[in-house]
Parts: C-alpha cells; sequence; structure tokens
C-alpha cells in the first residue's frame, strides 16, 4: 500500500524510462507464464511476436500472441473491470488465440492436478471442481468476490489474492488455468490501482519463485472442497511478488539517469555481470533491447576501458574489467 502511494510519483518521473520498462515486462510476461505451462518458441521468434507483427507460425506462437493480446486488453481498460464469468471466459478466449475450439468456454470433462515424480510416476495432486458444477461455482466465486469488495471489510489484496486461489482450485477450463490465473491477477491488480505488472513481470518473478509458487499451492488446496484450507501461506505468497515487483520498479526508475532509457539498461547490466558472458547472455536478460543495440553498447563499453573481450571468433566471450 505505501508503494501504491508513490506510484504517481515514479510515474510521472520519468516516462521514456517507463516505455522501456512497459516493453520489457510485456515481453518476460509472455514468455514466462506460456513457459510455466510448457509453452515456447525459438528467442529470435519471441520479439518479432510480442512487439512486431509478425503471424504466428504454429501452435505454440498462436498462445504467446494470445496471452500479448490479452494483456492489451487489460491494459487498455480504461475504467474498473467488475470480475464477472463472461470476463474470466474472454481473458481465456484471448489468451488461447482464439483457435482452439473451446476458447472461452468451461471445460467439459473433469480434470485432475497431476504431479510427475522424480521417478517418472504419476499422482493425482488435486481433484478441481467437477465439469458440471463449474458454471455456478464460477457465478459464486465472482459474485462473492464483487459483494467482498463492496462491504470494505477485508483489504483488497487479500480479496484479491484469495479469488486467484480459488480460481485455480476450480480450474474451470480444460487448459490454459494457470495462464488466466495470472492474467486475472494482473486485471484485479488495475481494478484496485496497483499499475505495476505494467512495468515489472509478475510473471516472470513467479517463474522466479516457482517451486514455492507450487509448494505453496499443493499446501493451501488441502481441505479447500470443505472450506478447511489454509490461505495465510498463499496471501504470503502473493504479497510478497508484489511487493518485490514494486521495489523493482522503484529500483529502475530511480537508478536510470538521464541518458536514453534503453542504452542506460544496457549498460547498467553489462556492467554488474559478475562472470564472463556473451551476447546472447545479454539478449536473454534484455528482451526489450535489439541485438544491434547491445552491440553498440558494449562497443562503447570497450572504448571505455570498461569491458574486454576474451577469445576470439565464435567462443569469445565478454568481461567486465576491474
Amino acid at each position: 500500500m505505501e508503494a501504491r502511494g508513490k506510484q504517481d510519483l515514479w510515474l510521472r518521473q520519468k516516462p521514456e524510462v517507463l516505455e522501456v520498462l512497459r516493453e520489457q515486462a510485456i515481453i518476460q510476461s509472455v514468455e514466462s507464464s506460456n513457459r510455466m505451462e510448457g509453452v515456447t518458441v525459438a528467442p529470435d521468434r519471441l520479439r518479432p511476436l510480442v512487439l512486431g507483427k509478425s503471424k504466428p507460425r504454429d501452435r505454440s506462437e498462436e498462445e504467446l500472441a494470445g496471452y500479448r493480446r490479452t494483456l492489451d486488453w487489460i491494459f487498455s481498460r480504461k475504467s474498473a473491470v467488475g470480475i464477472t464469468p463472461d470476463v474470466i471466459r474472454r481473458l481465456h478466449a484471448l489468451a488461447q488465440g482464439g483457435h482452439s475450439g473451446d476458447a472461452g468456454e468451461w471445460k467439459k470433462r473433469d480434470n485432475e492436478i497431476i504431479e510427475i515424480l522424480p521417478n517418472g510416476r504419476r499422482r493425482i495432486r488435486f481433484v478441481p471442481t467437477s465439469a458440471k458444477d463449474t458454471p455456478k461455482t464460477m457465478e459464486s466465486l465472482c459474485r462473492s468476490y464483487r459483494e467482498a469488495c463492496d462491504a470494505e471489510r477485508i483489504p483488497p489484496l487479500l480479496l484479491l489474492a484469495t479469488f486467484v486461489f480459488d480460481l485455480l482450485c476450480v480450474h474451470p477450463f480444460r487448459d490454459g488455468n494457470g495462464r488466466i490465473s495470472r492474467l486475472g491477477t494482473t486485471l484485479l491488480l488495475q481494478s484496485h490501482g496497483f499499475h505495476v505488472a505494467r512495468y515489472v513481470s509478475l510473471e516472470r518473478l513467479v517463474e522466479e519463485r516457482k517451486d514455492e509458487y507450487y509448494k505453496v499451492l499443493q499446501e493451501c488446496s488441502q481441505g479447500w472442497h470443505e472450506g478447511r484450507n489454509e490461505i495465510v501461506p498463499w496471501w504470503n505468497y502473493l504479497l510478497g511478488v508484489l511487493r518485490s515487483a514494486y521495489r523493482e520498479f522503484e529500483r529502475q526508475v530511480e537508478s536510470v539517469e538521464a541518458r536514453p532509457a534503453k542504452s542506460d539498461l544496457v549498460r547498467r547490466t553489462a556492467l554488474q555481470q559478475a562472470d564472463q558472458f556473451t551476447l546472447a547472455d545479454l539478449a536473454a536478460q534484455l528482451p526489450a533491447a535489439s541485438l544491434q543495440l547491445i552491440k553498440k553498447v558494449l562497443a562503447e563499453l570497450k572504448r571505455e576501458g570498461k569491458v574486454g573481450l576474451v577469445g576470439r571468433g565464435r567462443g569469445a566471450r565478454w568481461q567486465v574489467v576491474p
């Protein structure tokens, strides 16, 4: 809440920096959220798909492009969106790229959340709401959330976190439930005035802590059907992710100098490398920066004596000069 209070100040400080952060956050959000669902694309296709006008070539690329369109829809809302089953189904239809047969439709068969054990065996970790009960459960969930928000008795972030957790437990779609939970989180944060997801990828932060994410989900889902489940560990997890995002947002906005924003981000990232690194390493850390810009900045740093090349040809690597 303190960070939200400072948010307007940060948003006014350096608009050119915000544009760079927004670009980078979109790329990272699309990549991380889909990668958690096992959907990946070649590195050289990510930027054209998300920021360019490249047409998807296969199903995986359609899902990444769909996720980008869904983020655009969320961030283009001029006023708070009232959460309803139709809104949740719209998010799913957009995120699925509109090409799967059941995009935007509740599941028609019961599903299970399966855990793959180290020995390759499969174990049922959780049984979600049945397909038969999903429509009425989603109607009830959305209505309860709206009523609780209107009552203003519980902090909105705790209501938001609980709604997202219940959505995951209902598992209302055949596919893409994890993506919808993360998109829903961003939509609800927007509705309550928390705009950090525009500039820092929450999906990337969740992916970086995914072991904790799955552990807390498993812990808090025990007894969910009977209404006896723990929710505080999940609250702590989601609030921790949000706090980390705001800290990163503040650090990025306040540390960038007056030079062109993208060049500054490339410079700072290069000079923060503890070990030897390649052009590809930097490109992976800076998805919003083009390879041409990264090469240009490295050349500048080399002329300034701040970085140097080790080796020659394809095996050459960069390192920061002590």
